[in-house]
């Protein structure tokens, strides 16, 4: 596997007139909390979905773990896990049997099976409940069973779009311990959030506005170039530039 493990160059996605995602480049390294934080509409979703080998590029290239999106699209499907806010989960299933299920469906059987579901029980802390049916849990608890589902076949690239969303506060800090462990142990980790707290959790940033990437660094760097004290006021300050240069253009 590469030392970089995501990498975006000059990424361009229009549906008709609309660009949903502008000229976005950047490089994502092995182990890294990555995150792409800004509003709805921003194109952070969107950039997952072509990083995901789910829809092609207008143009630009991107590569993941190694391979390019578009020819190597199936190739990256087998080396990514892919978690969204509304978790993917079946609810009429037990916990056990959503893991089983997603243990299929990513091409995990017998003994490794067995192993892969205690850990992900382990790991999410759903131990006690593996009988319990999905339906019933709390939405924490769906959470950390949709994540568990995503990392069944050990994926080098984990992308979460917006995942802590609709969650409580506590839900949201234990979901990170969870993403920080699995960074330790050599994930990169791709994240979209407009949680403004949550840019402080990860490794770097990318800010992103109406498609376009208008500031990429670590939450101190950021903060520091800018002399301000939290991410939400880094945020602020640069969408009022970005919207400042366009009321000049116009």
């Amino acid at each position: 596997m590469p030392d970089t493990m995501v990498t975006l160059r000059n990424l361009v996605r229009r549906f008709g007139d609309f660009v949903a995602v502008d000229n976005v480049s950047l490089d994502v390294a092995k182990g890294e909390v990555f995150g792409f934080l800004g509003p709805n509409g921003a194109g952070k979703s969107t950039t997952i979905r072509i990083l995901c080998g789910l829809i092609a590029p207008t143009s630009g290239t991107a590569k993941v773990a190694g391979f390019e999106v578009g020819p190597e699209s199936e190739q990256i499907r087998r080396h990514i896990g892919y978690m969204s806010q509304k978790f993917s989960l079946y609810d009429d299933l037990s916990v056990e049997e959503n893991i089983e299920f997603f243990g299929g469906l990513y091409g995990v059987e017998g003994e490794r099976l067995q192993q892969r579901k205690q850990y992900v029980l382990e790991m999410a802390g759903l131990t006690t409940k593996r009988n319990e049916i999905t339906a019933m849990l709390a939405g924490g608890w769906k959470q950390r069973l949709a994540l568990g589902c995503a990392i069944l076949h050990e994926p080098p690239v984990l992308f979460l779009d917006e995942p802590t969303s609709g969650v409580d506060p506590i839900a949201r800090r234990q979901f990170w311990d969870l993403i920080y462990g699995l960074s330790e142990a050599g994930s990169t980790i791709f994240v979209t959030t407009h949680y403004m707290e949550e840019a402080e959790y990860c490794n770097r940033i990318a800010l992103m506005y109406k498609g376009r990437m208008i500031a990429l660094g670590t939450p101190s760097e950021l903060k520091r170039e800018r002399n301000l004290p939290s991410m939400e006021e880094v945020f602020i300050q640069s969408i009022e530039k970005e919207d400042a240069k366009e009321e000049a253009k116009a």
